[in-house]
């Protein structure tokens, strides 16, 4: 078990409850964000069911004060400590982003994925870095994916993943002399609660038929988990990292024993990434 200090924004459902399990699972304590204090409960005790502790901090990320103070009682809990930010929060308006129809067509409010997604990333790593500093270690990492170099839902989508992974580069050098790692995290399509209780028959064909593929999100805690803890740390720092070639890397399988598939072939990385697994 590894015991680490841990915050995942936007942890109330989707991915970022689900890699709160994950991580629990591995003996942290995990604070929790997001703005509905009932939901934020329901995860904590999901988090201590799994094996760790948790911690609800209600927060809107849409609100710079809310998360300083977020960050403040985060440090009023644990002397000081962070070990690993995840962030996580995001705007996500499921049905108009896969609508069809240029951006120009489809609500100007998809923009707001530019700010809960890249722009509070970088306010919560704003308020984490001074914590790592302080302890000369640590990891940051923003959740990314394929899009940020591949056409996947559309301009404000991609825009916010791009900038995800150019923002990384630029905090590590930074955080660099200071023994603070930084990465994005690229996991693979994500099997959330609501997508495993989602009725067979209410699916389309071909998601129906994807699904076997698709990664349980307590994967990426686990991945990220170890990922913290490689002595090659620093030299991964700075890079988009695609959440299935670490679980490779380090031998970590799925909750239900799948390797999770890397997409680098069919929807493109660039050749800063992370190279693939050798053997």
């Amino acid at each position: 078990m590894s015991e680490k200090i841990v915050l995942v924004t936007g942890a109330t459902r989707g991915l970022g409850r689900g890699m709160a399990r994950g991580l629990a699972a591995r003996g942290n304590m995990v604070a929790v964000t997001g703005r509905d204090s009932a939901q934020l409960a329901e995860v904590v005790v999901e988090i201590e069911r799994a094996g760790g502790k948790g911690l609800a901090l209600e927060c809107d990320h849409n609100d710079d004060g809310a998360v300083e103070r977020a960050f403040a009682q985060l440090a009023e809990r644990t002397d000081g400590k962070l070990d690993l930010l995840v962030n996580n929060a995001a705007a996500v308006y499921g049905p108009e982003l896969v609508a069809p129809g240029g951006f120009w067509e489809k609500p100007l409010k998809l923009a707001d994925m530019i700010t809960i997604g890249l722009r509070s990333s970088y306010v919560a790593a704003y308020y984490a870095a001074p914590m790592m500093v302080a302890a000369g270690k640590g990891l940051i990492a923003s959740i990314s994916f394929y899009g940020a170099v591949s056409y996947f839902h559309g301009a404000a989508y991609g825009a916010a993943k791009a900038g995800t992974d150019k923002m990384t580069a630029d905090m590590a050098v930074d955080l660099a002399p200071h023994g603070v790692s930084v990465v994005s995290f690229w996991p693979g399509f994500i099997l959330t609660d609501a997508i495993r209780t989602m009725p067979p028959e209410m699916m389309p064909e071909e998601l129906r038929a994807s699904l076997p593929n698709w990664e349980t999100p307590e994967f990426s805690g686990l991945v990220l988990d170890r990922l913290a803890e490689d002595p090659d740390l620093a030299v991964l720092s700075g890079k988009a990292l695609i959440g299935a070639e670490l679980g490779e890397r380090y031998g970590i399988r799925d909750t239900d024993g799948k390797q999770p598939i890397s997409y680098r072939a069919m929807m493109g990385a660039p050749i800063s990434f992370m190279p693939p697994p050798q053997g």
